[in-house]
């Protein structure tokens, strides 16, 4: 009880010495550790593990709403993660359907007017997700004040693999010059296109890689590494994450 209040008069201090004016405008987050904090908490399944993620994740889209922060993209499911067991797959399945769902009504989402995409190999999905997030995304379709990005069986070196085989394709058909080949292209053919880079990726959990998350457009991100594992995310660990944001001098390769 005694840390509550410890932890409340850090965020206050942490956050009347951060600069509203240098705000990251995206933000991208590794969400590393939930398997793990369950398996240290001894008593829950890593089903639950995977809920309290969910919860974290509201959370933290309510301290940027706050916060003033544009754009949040979380990574939540990889190619790779397919490979784990049936019944851990088909449990985040249903927890996807559940939360997406819930994004209809959402009233923070819709009062703050958050649109919600989001990006991926999506065919990959069994249909009833595609359903749940093709509700989710009309429903907030015709927001435009803040961006809440979901990379659900996303895999950075497919997205650019599936990128260069759209541009072959434009010039095979005569639609482009080889020469018309440049960044700006690229990006317009990532699964992010019309996507603004992030500024700033936070990956929890300690581990200090991006693990194929978002590696075409991460090329000036600042990067930030925390050891606690997702679901113990506290406010804190993201002001703070923001403060050294805003201590760093971005030269962009200059």
């Amino acid at each position: 009880m005694i840390m509550k209040p410890i932890y409340q008069l850090y965020e206050w201090y942490i956050s009347r010495g951060l600069n509203t004016q240098n705000m990251p405008k995206h933000i991208a987050i590794i969400m590393d550790g939930n398997r793990r904090y369950s398996k240290i908490q001894g008593n829950i399944s890593i089903s639950k593990g995977h809920e309290i993620g969910v919860d974290t994740l509201e959370k933290v889209l309510d301290w940027s709403i706050d916060l003033g922060i544009e754009i949040i993209t979380a990574y939540a499911f990889s190619t790779e993660n397919f490979k784990r067991n049936k019944d851990e797959v088909d449990d985040l399945m249903r927890l996807f359907v559940k939360n997406f769902k819930r994004i209809v009504s959402h009233e923070k989402i819709h009062k703050n007017e958050v649109k919600v995409k989001v990006v991926g190999k999506l065919d990959l999905l069994p249909e009833d997700v595609r359903e749940a997030i093709e509700e989710a995304e009309e429903s907030t379709a015709i927001y435009n004040k803040k961006l809440f990005n979901l990379a659900i069986g996303y895999d950075g070196r497919l997205e650019i693999i599936d990128a260069i085989k759209k541009i072959v394709k434009k010039v095979e058909s005569g639609e482009i010059h080889r020469d018309d080949i440049d960044e700006d292209l690229v990006g317009e053919n990532l699964y992010t296109a019309g996507l603004e880079d992030p500024n700033l990726i936070i990956r929890t959990s300690g581990e200090e890689r991006l693990s194929g998350f978002l590696l075409w457009q991460s090329s000036y991100s600042e990067l930030y590494f925390c050891d606690s594992l997702w679901p113990e995310l506290r406010k804190v660990d993201f002001l703070r994450a923001i403060r050294s944001y805003q201590e760093r001098e971005r030269r962009f390769g200059v």
